[in-house]
């Protein structure tokens, strides 16, 4: 199953550089924020650079309906009882969405820190998202996301006087896992960070040969 997934992936690899389009897989548990980080990136965005969006849910259409709101083009892939998306699932919503060249495609897989992990959806690039509201010792429970990832957004950064996170200490966690890997600290309902986080889209645009315009 993962040789074909992997085969496949390959693919979406080959069409995401063939288009120069920079590819996003935004993975993280349930309820890290990603739905409201997605959606103010957008509206960020939307003078700047055309994204668009895969969705990914277990069962409803809420998510992609708050994504579609920003106007950004988006595909929902319903995954039932499945718990990640998958390289086909992936082909088959960019033949429907037809992202334009140079351009962002925002992959937001299954709230889970498991089974997305193991799945390369050809993306060139990982994000995971992880909230104050959790643990810190997260990045030690789930070594094979984080490990996978090239870039960790600490998300929810207005709650931080109401609970007990230390940044440091969750920090030093997932460097244990990962010693490259990056991180953002945000509020995306505040709005407060973000500024960070399109720079670095904006140096993953570059890296990636995408023409931001």
């Amino acid at each position: 199953m993962l040789q074909h997934n992997n085969k496949l992936a390959e693919r979406n690899r080959g069409y995401f550089e063939a288009k120069q389009i920079l590819a996003i897989n935004l993975v993280s548990s349930p309820g890290s924020g990603k739905t409201t980080l997605l959606e103010k990136t957008l509206v960020r965005l939307k003078d700047s650079m055309p994204c668009t969006v895969i969705e990914g849910d277990q069962q409803t259409m809420q998510d992609a309906n708050r994504i579609a709101a920003t106007g950004a083009k988006v595909v929902q892939i319903n995954t039932g009882k499945g718990c990640h998306l998958d390289a086909d699932m992936v082909n088959n919503a960019l033949k429907q969405l037809k992202p334009a060249d140079n351009s962002i495609v925002f992959i937001e897989n299954v709230g889970n820190l498991v089974c997305p992990a193991m799945f390369d959806l050809g993306e060139q690039t990982r994000v995971v998202i992880a909230s104050v509201t959790e643990g810190v010792d997260k990045p030690l429970k789930y070594p094979d996301m984080f490990h996978s990832a090239q870039l960790c957004i600490i998300n929810k950064t207005d709650l931080l006087p109401y609970v007990p996170f230390d940044v440091a200490a969750f920090k030093a966690n997932a460097l244990k896992v990962n010693h490259h890997l990056q991180f953002i600290e945000l509020s995306a309902y505040k709005e407060e960070g973000l500024e960070a986080w399109q720079e670095w889209l904006h140096n993953q645009l570059h890296v990636h040969h995408v023409h931001h315009h």
